[in-house]
């Protein structure tokens, strides 16, 4: 399943289900789990883990030094879930020592052609970024995220749960879960509507998410007000606690 001009490092872990294709290369302490298949010109840098049934198409790069002037060569990882797809020209850097060490891309993501993610970055769950899709440094994306395409987030950025960012979009500020976000810079356009159903959200908890939303973004509440009025007036489903989670845990601010 090794095709004979690939090299490969005599200390990578590769599962005997794996296959790598012409001319890729595979470094030290990389390990790759069973049924992942390694197109032909990838060069996968020392110490990644890639999990189980992942797909990683030709000429990406996994695992290369950031792109931080604070980066010393210490020892950092990058760590891929399973069932991710990684399509043409992707860029996924390790992490840094100052920054937490490591960069997770979590299971089932489908990261389209050029997309890079920086140091220190974590996405969740099922999470799609589109074509060209930018992450600078320490940016955390929740579970079930939609990035458009061209879309570039500043650092520290933290997307939440089910969002949606539109193409060609500036995030600079904090998204939260379940809304839509666009522009330059980027603005909240409601709901993520159309993706909750799809992914079986109940009308009763839309009609919810929707009265928390007009209460904390739509009549001009601060957003200390703005909660203690959705505690009070909205009932209190899962994914309106998530959101006040989010809020109140926010130190970058949040996209209004």
């Amino acid at each position: 399943m090794i095709h004979s001009t690939a090299i490969i490092d005599s200390k990578a872990n590769i599962d005997s289900n794996v296959e790598v294709g012409p001319y890729s290369i595979v470094g030290a302490n990389v390990k790759i789990g069973s049924g992942t298949v390694i197109g032909p010109h990838v060069v996968i840098q020392p110490h990644v883990e890639i999990g189980p049934d992942c797909h990683i198409f030709q000429y990406a790069s996994i695992g290369a030094v950031p792109q931080a002037l604070k980066f010393q060569g210490e020892e950092t990882y990058v760590k891929i879930g399973r069932g991710t797809v990684i399509r043409e020209f992707v860029t996924v850097n390790r992490g840094t020592g100052f920054g937490g060490e490591i960069t997770e891309v979590g299971e089932e993501n489908f990261l389209m052609a050029y997309v890079h993610i920086a140091h220190d970055c974590k996405t969740g769950r099922n999470v799609i970024l589109a074509n060209n899709a930018t992450l600078a440094g320490h940016i955390v994306i929740e579970d079930f995220v939609t990035v458009g395409g061209l879309v570039a987030i500043h650092q520290f950025v933290r997307i939440g749960n089910y969002a949606y960012i539109g193409g060609k979009s500036a995030v600079v500020k904090d998204i939260p879960p379940y809304v839509i976000a666009a522009g330059d810079r980027a603005k909240l356009h409601g709901l993520n509507s159309v993706g909750l159903k799809r992914h079986g959200f109940s009308q009763e908890t839309l009609f919810s998410l929707k009265k928390a939303y007009r209460i904390i973004f739509r009549i001009g509440l601060t957003l200390n007000e703005a909660i203690e009025r959705v505690k009070a007036e909205v009932e209190q489903v899962p994914e309106v606690n998530d959101l006040i989670r989010f809020i109140k845990s926010s130190e970058r601010g949040i996209t209004r």
